[in-house]
This record gives structure tokens, sequence and C-alpha cells, in this order.
């Protein structure tokens, strides 16, 4: 699993280093944004932030980021762009007395590569990300009244190895995106390997003003486990800030399918969840 990680990254490396050889023109060490945006209605991006749940008493906890350690853009317009990813993923039920206890929480980190062209009259590019995702139960989970786990739900390992591309094209506000997951390893293993995904994200920028911005955004994922189950996600709502940059994001947001977090991949989930989210 180890060598095939280091095989990916080497190729990836090189691939990076061979297409900039020829047109470099300026190099920079952990630009102040991202090389290519979150796909904003996809769960696996890098979030600060919450959502509570309407109607239910229950709320995800995101902590985490994604940098770019080292941007190169080159003479005809092009940027390559490599970077780390480290966040978390959390679920935690509501009490009384505004006790939040940690039911289950998924841990990503890895690294990402990325590609943008803007020497036409739209953009188009690409994230290509390597990552590890390991899943787990906390002591919100446990009654320590009846020493027993919830739901009749233990522990169990779940973790996975992937290798993630998603190309996207862009122009004007809209970006259309679409991408396939590959897990070269997977916990347990019976589960299938492979995730097809489509979506968009719109940003009605500089309508309103420079530093208010509206949005909606959709992705769709078509996860393989023991067959195909179709996963929707849908926000809309308004970052205050930098459109690609810095900023505070107040959104509506509705999710119909599977969990998102590994303990509990094999429950249907649907809700509708008022978010908040500092982006860094």
């Amino acid at each position: 699993m180890i060598i095939e990680m280091k095989k990916i990254l080497l190729l990836a490396a090189v691939l990076v280093t061979f297409s900039t050889l020829r047109a470099q023109t300026t190099m920079e060490l952990f630009p102040d944004n991202l090389t290519v945006q979150p796909f904003t209605a996809n769960f696996l991006e890098p979030k600060l932030g919450f959502l509570f749940d309407i109607g239910d008493n229950e709320l995800r906890l995101d902590i985490g980021n994604s940098v770019d350690v080292l941007r190169v853009e080159t003479e005809d317009n092009q940027t390559f762009s490599f970077g780390a990813d480290l966040f978390t993923y959390t679920f935690l039920r509501g009490e009384e007395n505004f006790h939040f206890p940690v039911d289950a929480v998924d841990y990503l980190f890895g690294v990402n590569f990325g590609y943008v062209n803007t020497s036409g009259c739209n953009e188009y590019g690409a994230r290509l990300r390597v990552s590890h995702i390991s899943a787990h139960f906390v002591d919100g989970h446990y009654d320590g009244t009846t020493s027993q786990w919830l739901d009749g739900r233990s522990p169990q390992v779940y973790s996975r190895e992937f290798i993630e591309l998603i190309p996207y094209y862009k122009f004007d506000d809209l970006r259309l995106y679409a991408g396939f997951t590959y897990m070269f390893h997977i916990d347990p293993t019976w589960l299938g390997k492979d995730i097809i995904q489509l979506g968009f994200d719109y940003f009605l920028k500089d309508k309103i003003s420079p530093n208010i911005t509206p949005f909606a955004a959709y992705d769709l994922r078509i996860a393989n486990l023991d067959k195909r189950y179709y996963n929707h996600s849908f926000s809309v709502g308004v970052k205050l800030g930098k459109p690609n940059g810095k900023g505070f994001s107040i959104y509506l947001h509705h999710y119909s399918g599977k969990s998102i977090h590994g303990e509990y991949f094999d429950v249907d989930k649907t809700y509708t969840s008022l978010g908040f989210n500092l982006d860094l």
C-alpha cells in the first residue's frame, strides 16, 4: 500500500516538473489562496465550521484546511500546484445544558496537485488528490448507564486510501466538474473501490458587492458499496469576503444518500442543515 502511494506521488511530481520546465516564469511558496478552489457542495472538502440539522438534534463540525505549498505559473497562462490536505468531519449529538457529545469522527490527510489553464476565453483545470481516510466512534456513541454502544452499532474498522481526479470547466461564474475516485486499499475489503462524481457551483460575483457573493452548488456521488448508491448534496447561500479566497459563508444545505461518516457507511441519511463556514 505504501509502495503504491509512493509510486503515484512520484509519477505526479514528474508530470508537474516536466510540464513546467519549458515555460516556467514564476514560482511561489505557500501562496495566499488555493489554485483549485474547493468544490462547494462536495462534502469531502476542507472546511472550518458547523452544520446544524433543521428538525433533528444533530450537527456536523468541520476542522481542517488545504494549503498550496508550491505554485508555478507559466508564460502561457498555465498554473501548476502542489499542496497538502488535513481535516476532520465530525458527527455530534445535541444534549441539554449546551452539551455536544461526539458520536463519530472521520480523519483525512493527503496531498494534492492542481492544474489551471486560463489561456483561452474560459478556464479549465483539474485537481488530483492522494489521500487516506479513517473513521472512528467516540465516547458520545457509548451509553455509560447501560454499558452499550448506541443503536447496537459497535466500532468497526473503516479506512481507505484513494486517488481522486476531478477535472472542471468554468465559464463566467459557473463551474462544471466530473470526477473519478479509485480506492487502492479499503476496509471492509468487500466494499466497492470506485466513485463517480458530477456537479457544479455558481458564484454570482460582483453583482451585489465585491465582498458579498451569493452562490449555489450541487454534487452527485455515485458510490459503489455492495451496489451503486446515489448521494445528492445541494447548497445555497452567501459568502462574505473574497469569492475565491478568505471569507465567511452562511448557507442552507440539503443531503440525501448514504451517511458521509465511515462508521455509518451503510446508513441512509436525509437532512437539511444551516451551515456556517470560515474560509481560510
